[in-house]
């Protein structure tokens, strides 16, 4: 039954593959570009959306200069080079460049020469690919694009401006080109983001009533399906549920200024997401780091919040789990713990998806101290991989052997997409909060099938959020029966992700360390499993270059028979602010 559910999602696959190639290969041919993406074209701006993100004045300084830092690489224009004829570092940076996603930071400087440069590169694509590209017209870079220009519609689209007429032009193509294409769009993250884009499109531009409603019954179709019940997004990314929010804010923010109710889809959408991403905020404002997603800006968050929401966005959140999502959030006394207890989502929305069951972060009101690496999208691609992987989540690892498995990258993984291999799942929990505190005990079966073990573990937040405890154990199921051979011990690894901006020292006997945060308060890591290791760590999800970090590691060896309470196959550990470390029992 599987292989041949495995079967029909390959053909399914292919068959998209095949569809958008010939779509590609017909529009290379100038008489079907005339009759499909010619038309009548846009002749007005109706509306300036106003953007949430702000861009970055530092980078846009950056490309004042002439230098471009995308996904983590460089390029130097030369002063009187066009960019457009630069040989690119990589075909990422090449996809950013045509995205125009950094057109945002070169406006943020507020400089009349970098808005002239932001006109000039913008008037330079359109001379050069304007009319049609095989690259830079593929639908996901083309919708970006589009996107980016909306929201530098005041300078890009200014009527008395002498381009403004051939932008315009290629925008109208641009946008017939998205609506003939959606349906060609992976079934994910980007189809909806599509939609989204059109609809506001339609809103920007005064679209005819039935283009417009024919973008809205598009954009409520991927609401009901990449929308959890929630509030978040179906990859399981507190991140996707948040660039969901913020789009969906800017379309609600258009709509009402232009006088249009937008459907009943739409303002269900808005209110679901927004609790979830309440849910996912950590104090001081930004996410938790799960399943490719970065920390987000804080001030963008609250504002879109606070369009929905109506009010002062509260400090706390108001529910303590999402079932649909897969996550738990534990909340004592200022501190937030917040654990994945979910397996992979859907196959089409594996793009982003991290082996991080079981999993948790750790913040307390002076900030994040236990985190996972996270990743973010301006950030070099030589780390999307590793940063995938159990062992870069504060998980336990089996013979550092992953919980989830994927299609290793390459040709397969680019035609067929992601696919799961070895699942944690089922991922079990159950939840206990009682006057002292809040208990909440997890189990997954990732390394079941491989080593004839399940994963538990339990955890422990005091009332006043300065006790937080541990326990991981590694069991045999009872219904397995005995293994065949009972000699082999499997290593094990326990790791503790720290925040860059914690210092830790380790005491003598390498039992316990001294965790000192940036304002100079205090916590102990203890444990029972034996020495504790300082290792090396790297921290992407701040949104800027690769941040190094320090993570606690303890390991160990494990036995086939374990019941997950014996000292070999049960690990304690616990962290106390530093007036509660002599309290622990």
């Amino acid at each position: 039954m599987k292989c041949g559910v495995w079967t029909r999602e390959r053909v399914a696959a292919l068959a998209l593959h095949v569809r958008r190639e010939i779509s590609d290969l017909t529009n290379t041919a100038p008489l079907y570009r005339m009759l499909t993406l010619s038309g009548s074209a846009l002749d007005k701006v109706d509306l300036h959306p106003e953007p949430l993100v702000k861009g970055d004045k530092a980078k846009g300084a950056a490309m004042l200069a002439g230098r471009f830092v995308l996904v983590g690489e460089t390029l130097d224009v030369p002063e009187d080079a066009n960019i457009w004829d630069c040989r690119t570092p990589s075909r990422a940076f090449a996809e950013a460049l045509h995205r125009f996603d950094w057109l945002a930071d070169l406006l943020a400087v507020q400089d009349p020469e970098a808005v002239r440069l932001a006109v000039r590169l913008v008037d330079g694509w359109v001379s050069r690919f304007g009319s049609w590209n095989w690259f830079s017209w593929n639908v996901p870079i083309l919708e970006r694009r589009l996107w980016a220009w909306m929201m530098a519609s005041r300078v890009l689209f200014d009527q008395a401006d002498e381009g403004f007429a051939s932008r315009l032009k290629s925008t109208s193509r641009q946008i017939r080109r998205l609506s003939r294409t959606i349906n060609l769009i992976p079934m994910d993250r980007a189809r909806l983001m599509a939609a989204v884009t059109l609809r506001l499109g339609g809103l920007v531009f005064g679209f005819p009533i039935r283009r417009q409603r024919c973008a809205q019954i598009a954009l409520d179709k991927q609401l009901q399906l990449q929308l959890l019940p929630d509030g978040g997004h179906i990859s399981r990314s507190p991140k996707a549920a948040a660039d969901v929010l913020l789009a969906l804010t800017i379309l609600d923010q258009a709509a009402h200024k232009h006088g249009v109710s937008l459907s009943g889809e739409v303002n269900r959408a808005l209110d679901r997401s927004a609790a979830f991403v309440h849910f996912c905020r950590l104090p001081g404002g930004g996410l938790t780091v799960f399943h490719g997603g970065s920390e987000g800006d804080a001030r963008v968050l609250d504002a879109a919040l606070r369009h929905v929401i109506g009010a002062k966005v509260s400090k706390r959140c108001g529910f303590n789990a999402a079932p649909n999502s897969g996550y738990h959030r534990l909340e004592a006394g200022g501190a937030v713990l917040l654990m994945d207890t979910g397996g992979p989502p859907p196959d089409p929305h594996l793009a982003d998806v991290h082996a991080s069951a079981l999993a948790f972060e750790f913040t307390i009101p002076e900030g994040r101290l236990v985190v996972n690496c996270g990743w973010a999208e301006d950030q070099p691609r030589c780390w999307r991989e590793a940063v995938r992987a159990t062992a870069a989540h504060s998980a336990l690892t089996l013979e550092e052997t992953s919980s989830t498995r994927l299609r290793a990258a390459g040709w397969r993984r680019a035609l067929l997409g992601s696919r799961v291999f070895a699942s944690p799942e089922p991922v079990k929990v159950r939840r206990d909060e009682e006057d002292r505190g809040i208990w909440l005990e997890a189990s997954h079966e990732g390394y079941r099938r491989a080593f004839g073990l399940s994963l538990r573990r339990r955890l422990f937040l005091s009332a006043d959020g300065g006790d937080f405890r541990g326990e991981d154990g590694l069991l045999r199921p009872i219904e397995d029966g005995a293994p065949q051979n009972r000699e082999p011990c499997y290593q094990f690894a326990i790791r503790f992700h720290l925040h860059p901006g914690v210092r830790v020292s380790l005491s003598r006997d390498s039992l316990s360390a001294l965790l000192i945060m940036g304002n100079g308060g205090g916590w102990r890591f203890r444990t029972d499993g034996g020495p504790v290791r300082l290792e090396r760590s790297v921290y992407l999800a701040a949104g800027s270059r690769p941040e190094r970090s320090t993570q606690l590691v303890v390991t160990g060896e494990v036995g086939p028979c374990g019941a997950g309470e014996q000292s070999l196959n049960c690990v304690r550990w616990a962290f106390q602010r530093l007036d509660q470390a002599g309290a622990a029992g």
